[in-house]
């Protein structure tokens, strides 16, 4: 079985637990309420299903959306139309973004930019965010730590299972296989396998990757691309000073 990229089973699964407006820690409220006064186009990178960027376009902004995974933007662009909601949707490799408009603000929510794997390539995702944003623009995103209680055994565990709406069931297990503290990242399988009345009917293996930093590595990371006045929030309290690594921390950088 080759791997997939939020493939089909993983949208099922990612539309049934992280509905529209649902807010991770109150991300959805600091993104609408930090954004509220702005006037120019912005830009949700790695936009996924539709969880943030539909309030924020019920709000009344003009935001558009991009992602590399297919089967994650045709469930936003579905959610959207069932709520007459008609954005500009990209698909993507961020690495190689090009779209035709510059922005007032680019987000990255719920720490997806952790997704990016290696680091030379998360260099190439800013510095392509950067270039798309107006002068004076601003980048906002939030990341966060992971566990640090790794134990590579190489065995599928924590098994998790979502019913769907048809009475299907999709079942998932995660295998850790590859955990590096020293260079900041950790790979796992996830297994989806989809029941219907007992029987297998689909089975779908995604490789998921996590790539972390520092608190004041990555605001350095920012000034290294050219980002100014880089402010850094802890728990989506603006001005909050970071203080565990239990905390969710939302970076801001002016271009």
């Amino acid at each position: 079985m080759s791997f997939s990229y939020y493939g089909e089973l993983c949208t099922e699964v990612y539309d049934l637990t992280k509905k529209v407006g649902q807010s991770l820690g109150g991300d959805i409220e600091y993104y609408r309420k930090k954004l509220r006064n702005c006037k120019g186009r912005m830009l949700e990178a790695m936009v996924g299903s539709g969880r943030v960027i539909i309030p924020l376009l019920e709000s009344g902004l003009s935001v558009d959306g991009v992602d590399y995974s297919p089967e994650m933007l045709a469930s936003c662009r579905q959610r959207c139309e069932e709520r007459g909601l008609k954005p500009n949707l990209y698909e993507s490799d961020l690495k190689e973004l090009s779209l035709p408009h510059k922005y007032e603000v680019i987000i990255i929510p719920a720490g997806s930019f952790l997704l990016i794997e290696k680091r030379d390539e998360s260099i190439k995702v800013i510095r392509r965010l950067y270039e798309h944003l107006e002068p004076g623009g601003k980048l906002m995103l939030d990341l966060f730590l992971p566990d640090n209680n790794f134990q590579v055994d190489g065995r599928f565990e924590g098994t998790s299972a979502f019913t769907l709406p048809n009475g299907d069931t999709i079942t998932m297990e995660e295998k850790l296989v590859e955990a590096d503290l020293f260079n900041q990242y950790k790979v796992s399988y996830l297994k989806y396998e989809k029941w219907r009345t007992g029987k297998l009917i689909q089975s779908e293996l995604q490789r998921f990757a996590l790539r972390w930093y520092g608190v004041e590595e990555f605001k350095l990371v920012l000034e290294s691309i050219g980002f100014s006045n880089v402010m850094v929030s802890a728990d989506f309290e603006y001005g909050k000073q970071p203080t565990n690594s239990k905390q969710t921390f939302v970076y801001e950088a002016v271009k």
